[in-house]
C-alpha cells in the first residue's frame, strides 16, 4: 500500500467524475423534450468538466504514486474490491475523455435528429466508461469498465451511423470482444497465479517465470493491439470510422484507441517486463509497418473521412514505437503523442463532419475551391494539417521529436525508417488539403457566384477552439503536460528493470537459440 496516496480531497472526486455522466443518462430517460435532452446532456459533461478540475490542482506532479485513491470491498470473498485512483500516465487521458465528449455532444446539435435521447444517452455512458478504464486500479472493475464501453459505441455506429453500418459495428464488436475475452483469460490465470487477488498494483509488483510472462502478455497484446490498432490487426477502424457519426468517430479516434497503449503502458510493460523484452523486435517492426503502410495507404484513398482514419493507423504506430523503445523520452513521447492524436484527430473528424452537413459527400474529388468558399474553415483546417504532420510549434512536432529521439537511442534504423514515415505524412495531408481548398472549385458549389456552402457557426467555431488552443499550447509549452508523467514513466522503466526476474535473461536466450 506504500504506492498509493488516499483521496487528498475531502469528497470521492474520481467517483463524482465517473458517475456523473451515468446520473445524467439517467435523468435523460425522464425528458421527453428534444431541446432539453441536448442542454441537459450538454450541461452534464460540462458540470463533469468542473467537477473534475481539482484534480490538476491537487496532483503531486514529484511522485509517481497513485492518487486520489478510493479504495473499499466489494466483493470480498472473491478479493475484489472497488479500487480506483490516477497517476501522471492516466490523469490526461481524464481531460481529454471529457473535453471530446463535451464537443461530441455540440457538433451533433443539429446532425443527429433521430432517436435524440437515446443518442444522448449513450454518450454519456460511453463517457463514463472510459473514465473507469482510466481510473480502475482492480482487474474486475477495470474488465467491466473495459467491456461496457463496448456497447454504447456498437450502438452508436449501428443506430446513427451511415449506410454500412451495421456491417461496421458488428466488426468493431467483433473483432474488440474475441481480444477482450483472451484477456480475461490472462485476468483469471493472474488471479489464481498471485493467491487470489485482482489489485492491479500487487499484481505489477509480483516476479512471474518467463514462461508464464510470455503467454499472459500474448493473451493481453490480443486485446491492446486490437483496440490501438496495431498492423495487422486494423482492418476493422477505417470502417467504423467511415460508418460511425461525427460524435462516434470523434471518441473512437480520440480515446478508445488510446486504451490499447494505455494498456500495454498499465500491465503489459510493468508486469511481464521480460516478456516484452523478449518480443520487443517484434514489436518495433510492427509499428514501423504500421506508420509506413499506414500513410502509403492514405495516397489511395478517395473518401475524405477513410483517409483521416488510415492515417490514424500511422500515427498510432508512432504511438507504440515510442512505447516500446523502452527509454524516458520514447515513453513520454508516446504518452503525448497518445494525446496529440486525439487532439488533432479528433478535431479533424468534427470538420469533416461540419463540412458534410453542408455538401452530404465525402469523396474527395467532389470538393475543391473551398479555400475562398469557406475561408474560416479552411484556416482552421490548414492549422490541423500542420500539426498533422508535425510543424514546429503545434503539438505534432513535440510528441514526434520525442517519439523518434527515442527510436534512434533504441535503434537507430527503427529511428530512421519511422523518418521515412513523416516525410510520408506530410505528402498525403499536404495533398488533401490542395485538393480540397485549391483545385479547381466544383461548379456545385459556385452557383452564379454565390456561396451556398457556408461558413462555419458560431457554434462551430466554439467547438473548434479548445482543441485549437491545446495544440499551440502543447506545441509551445510541452513542459505543461510533460511534468505531470515524468515520475510515473521514470518509475515505469525503473520498473521494467527491477522486477526481471533472476535467470529470465537465460531464459531468453535460450528461447532465442531455439527460435533461430
Amino acid at each position: 500500500m506504500e504506492d498509493i496516496i488516499y483521496n487528498q480531497l475531502d469528497y470521492s472526486i474520481l467517483s463524482w467524475t465517473v458517475f456523473l455522466p451515468v446520473i445524467g443518462a439517467a435523468l435523460l430517460l425522464f425528458i421527453r423534450n428534444v431541446s432539453a435532452v441536448r442542454w441537459t446532456a450538454l450541461l452534464f459533461t460540462i458540470a463533469n468538466f468542473f467537477v473534475a478540475f481539482p484534480l490538476l490542482k491537487h496532483f503531486d506532479k514529484s511522485t509517481y504514486k497513485m492518487q486520489f485513491v478510493e479504495k473499499s470491498e466489494w466483493i470480498p470473498s472473491w478479493g475484489i474490491n472497488y479500487f480506483i485512483g490516477i497517476d501522471g500516465i492516466s490523469i490526461l487521458f481524464i481531460f481529454l475523455t471529457i473535453i471530446l465528449s463535451i464537443l461530441s455532444i455540440l457538433v451533433s446539435w443539429k446532425s443527429v435528429e433521430k432517436k435524440v435521447k437515446e443518442f444522448h444517452i449513450a454518450i454519456l455512458t460511453l463517457e463514463a466508461g472510459m473514465l473507469g478504464v482510466f481510473v480502475a486500479l482492480d482487474f474486475f472493475l477495470f474488465y467491466l469498465f473495459w467491456e461496457a464501453m463496448l456497447i454504447p459505441m456498437f450502438l452508436l455506429i449501428g443506430v446513427w451511423g451511415g449506410q454500412n453500418r451495421v456491417y461496421a459495428a458488428i466488426k468493431f464488436f467483433l473483432y474488440t470482444l474475441v481480444g477482450s475475452v483472451l484477456m480475461l483469460v490472462g485476468i483469471v490465470v493472474l488471479y489464481f497465479t498471485s493467491g487470489g487477488t485482482l489489485d492491479i498494483l500487487v499484481l505489477s509488483s509480483i516476479q512471474y517465470p518467463f514462461q508464464l510472462q510470455s503467454w499472459l502478455f500474448m493473451a493481453f497484446f490480443a486485446a491492446f493491439a486490437v483496440k490501438v490498432p496495431m498492423f495487422p490487426f486494423h482492418t476493422w477502424l477505417p470502417d467504423a470510422h467511415t460508418e460511425a457519426p461525427t460524435a462516434g468517430s470523434v471518441i473512437l479516434a480520440g480515446v478508445l484507441i488510446k486504451m490499447g497503449a494505455y494498456g500495454f503502458l498499465r500491465f503489459s510493460m510493468p508486469m511481464f517486463p521480460d516478456a516484452t523484452k523478449f518480443f520487443l523486435g517484434p514489436l518495433l517492426i510492427l509499428s514501423i509497418i504500421a506508420i509506413i503502410y499506414g500513410a502509403l495507404v492514405c495516397f489511395a484513398q478517395k473518401d475524405f473521412k477513410r483517409l483521416i482514419a488510415y492515417s490514424s493507423v500511422s500515427h498510432m504506430g508512432f504511438v507504440t514505437l515510442g512505447l516500446f523503445a523502452l527509454n524516458t523520452q520514447g515513453v513520454e513521447g508516446g504518452i503525448l503523442q497518445m494525446l496529440n492524436h486525439g487532439i488533432i484527430t479528433g478535431a479533424m473528424f468534427l470538420m469533416i463532419g461540419m463540412i458534410y452537413e453542408r455538401t452530404h459527400t465525402r469523396v474527395i474529388a467532389d470538393y475543391g475551391g473551398f479555400a475562398k468558399l469557406v475561408p474560416w474553415f479552411a484556416g482552421f483546417f490548414m492549422i490541423l494539417t500542420f500539426a498533422s504532420i508535425g510543424l514546429p510549434g503545434t503539438n505534432g512536432f513535440i510528441g514526434e521529436f520525442l517519439i523518434i529521439f527515442g527510436a534512434f537511442k533504441a535503434r537507430m534504423i527503427f529511428g530512421v525508417l519511422a523518418a521515412t514515415g513523416i516525410i510520408l505524412g506530410a505528402g498525403y495531408m499536404l495533398w488533401l488539403y490542395q485538393r480540397i481548398f485549391f483545385q479547381d472549385a466544383n461548379p456545385d458549389y459556385e452557383a452564379s457566384g454565390s456561396h451556398p456552402v457556408r461558413d462555419l457557426s458560431m457554434r462551430e467555431v466554439i467547438t473548434l477552439i479548445p482543441l485549437i488552443v491545446l495544440v499551440f499550447w502543447i506545441g509551445f509549452y510541452p513542459n505543461t503536460f510533460l511534468e505531470y508523467m515524468h515520475a510515473s514513466v521514470e518509475n515505469l522503466i525503473q520498473q521494467m528493470h527491477l522486477t526481471a526476474v533472476a535467470g529470465n535473461e537465460n531464459m531468453i536466450a535460450k528461447y532465442i537459440t531455439e527460435i533461430f
